[in-house]
């Protein structure tokens, strides 16, 4: 199963309750790379196909980012540079993301207020038929202070400016990074710890995961795969060559 975040804003999310409107992403899943191309070419506005390398230069956000992920996740991802580089790719580790504590938090505090404030009428009305994580998270978006909330506001475009920045100084296409800090959780009662995908989400950029390996649970790792606000079918594209070069399970 292949699962993709597009360019913040490129689905539009008409009839979509929102959670958060300043971060709310529409995503998809697809069997595979070929698929979500098609089916993203039809629902992305102003889709058109892109010129791209054969094989796009991938950097490896080293540091607090990564060392959120588990040691079983993280030996994952080095196997899959392996394959990679035995494929012709380069690689490049840079230290980026450094003060990932501080975006996770800034994240949490606006999406916590911006679900306060949409769900207000709702909640005051119907408190009582909300889920408890769901309820707690909108009493503690009521403690969010203005000044947070608009720091929350202002980090989107500042992380995605320095994800970017990065990007052309170092000469990378593609950032690389296990698509959850762990294997996938078993049951349905979680869709896991949303860390690894956080700052792209926060920054609006695309994200592509890729089905990758298996933990020693049997379960499914990902890898993830992000690209520079707008290149959404850049990303597919090089995606198809990405995966082909893994070994993992399609």
């Amino acid at each position: 199963m292949v699962g993709f975040k597009p360019t913040y804003g490129r689905i539009p999310v008409d009839g979509v309750i929102p959670y958060s409107p300043s971060v709310d992403h529409v995503g998809l899943f697809t069997q595979d790379v070929e698929g979500m191309t098609l089916t993203a070419a039809v629902l992305c506005d102003g889709w058109e196909p892109a010129p791209y390398r054969e094989r796009p230069v991938l950097g490896i956000p080293e540091g607090p980012f990564l060392e959120q992920a588990s040691q079983e996740a993280l030996a994952a991802l080095e196997e899959w540079l392996e394959q990679l580089q035995r494929a012709g790719y380069t690689v490049r580790r840079i230290p980026v993301l450094t003060e990932i504590a501080a975006v996770n938090a800034r994240h949490t505090a606006l999406i916590a207020a911006e679900m306060a404030q949409v769900h207000a009428s709702w909640f005051a009305e119907h408190e009582e038929r909300y889920r408890p994580r769901t309820a707690a998270m909108i009493r503690r978006g009521w403690e969010v202070s203005a000044s947070e909330l608009e720091a929350g506001l202002r980090s989107r475009g500042q992380l995605r400016q320095a994800l970017e920045q990065q990007m052309v100084e170092h000469g990378i296409d593609l950032w690389l990074s296990p698509a959850a800090t762990g294997p996938a959780p078993a049951g349905l009662a979680s869709t896991g710890d949303p860390a690894m995908n956080l700052p792209w989400t926060h920054a609006g950029m695309p994200a592509l995961s890729l089905p990758a390996g298996r933990a020693a649970s049997g379960l499914p790792l990902g890898l993830q795969v992000s690209a520079r606000a707008g290149q959404d079918a850049a990303l597919l594209g090089w995606a198809v060559g990405i995966r082909s070069a893994l070994s993992g399970p399609m």
